[in-house]
């Protein structure tokens, strides 16, 4: 080949590897599984032109992914739901810390941590069978321990997440032995072995199998805003508490998210970031799952969020809530809640 010919093909070549190299790109794992979120990230692209390569797995696949991958990882930002995941993944030492002020102005000091951020909220709330149960018997957390709802409570595994954050919540408001306490008053109340999730345990309450239960609040208002007749009946013949508006509030989990330690497109990673707490994202991130924004100034027309109205929530720092999630898990399996 022509000493030319060899020169141009060197030039081609490394023309297209400056392109390349050019090329805005940021690599997300994801463990949250909501068709909305490809919308979302959608809007992020054609907003930045930055072109989003979506890795989606279960928590537990990804965790171990990005500790396998080490510093190779190719990962930039790591989302998930549960604040106990999300602190899992900090005490890997996985997030790297990230500084912006348009994070800070906008996400609540309690719902942030200097290396991850919630991005959208939901509650834990007492759902009963009105039939069977007095409103005044399930006012708090704490009552769903009393002996008189003996053979009444339904509840997923206590080594789920969302009951974790719960233990944890409690921990931090009424002391580690008053939790377990609580906790062996609980399991003595179960009217089934622990089995199931969430719309389960809603379900069970309907049909009369228990009288009371935990479950996040977006489950209660998917089947609110279902458009079979099954779910809209189970909807119909439960009622809905939120928990201790008489003293700290009702428990609050998140999703959110933070840029890993090895990101190489950090400044693709923060803007991602500060995506997800625009107005926009927001209205995306939280009503495509019958959440609540985490921007207070960010409003959602829910028909179903609306209908269950407002309460006071929890404003326990959520950083301090995910690390006692570890503390919950030991006192739960001495408590037998398994």
């Amino acid at each position: 080949m022509p000493k030319y010919a060899l020169l141009a093909a060197a030039i081609a070549g490394l023309s297209v590897t400056t392109v390349h190299a050019q090329e805005k790109v940021l690599n997300l794992y994801s463990s949250r599984h909501y068709q909305t979120d490809e919308a979302l990230f959608s809007g992020f692209e054609k907003a930045t032109g930055i072109k989003i390569n979506y890795i989606q797995a279960g928590e537990d696949a990804l965790l171990e992914r990005l500790k396998s991958e080490g510093a190779n990882s190719p990962a930039d930002v790591f989302i998930t739901v549960d604040a106990s995941r999300l602190a899992k993944a900090d005490e890997l030492g996985l997030f790297a810390p990230v500084k912006s002020k348009q994070l800070e102005d906008r996400i609540p000091a309690h719902l942030r941590t200097g290396e991850w951020f919630s991005f959208s909220q939901r509650a834990r709330v007492i759902v009963y069978n009105p039939r069977s149960v007095k409103a005044a018997d399930v006012q708090s957390y704490e009552q769903l321990a009393d002996p008189k709802l003996k053979g009444q409570v339904c509840v997923r595994s206590g080594s789920h997440p969302y009951n974790l954050s719960l233990g944890a919540a409690l921990i931090a408001h009424d002391g580690e032995a008053k939790t377990e306490a609580w906790a062996r008053g609980l399991v003595a109340n179960f009217a089934r072995a622990p089995k199931g999730g969430d719309t389960d345990q809603i379900k069970a309450v309907a049909a009369g199998e228990c009288g009371v239960a935990l479950a996040n609040s977006y489950y209660v208002a998917r089947l609110m805003r279902s458009d079979k007749a099954e779910d809209l009946k189970v909807a119909e013949s439960i009622a809905v508490v939120w928990p201790n508006q008489q003293s700290w509030g009702t428990h609050i989990n998140v999703s959110g998210g933070g840029m890993l330690k090895h990101a190489p497109n950090k400044e693709s990673a923060v803007k991602l970031l500060e995506y997800l707490a625009s107005d926009a994202a927001q209205v995306y991130f939280a009503d495509g799952n019958n959440e609540w924004p985490t921007v207070p100034t960010v409003k959602v027309s829910n028909p179903a969020l609306d209908k269950l109205g407002a309460f006071k929530a929890d404003t326990l720092p959520i950083g301090q809530t995910s690390k006692g999630s570890a503390t919950a898990q030991k006192i739960f399996d001495r408590a037998g809640w398994r």
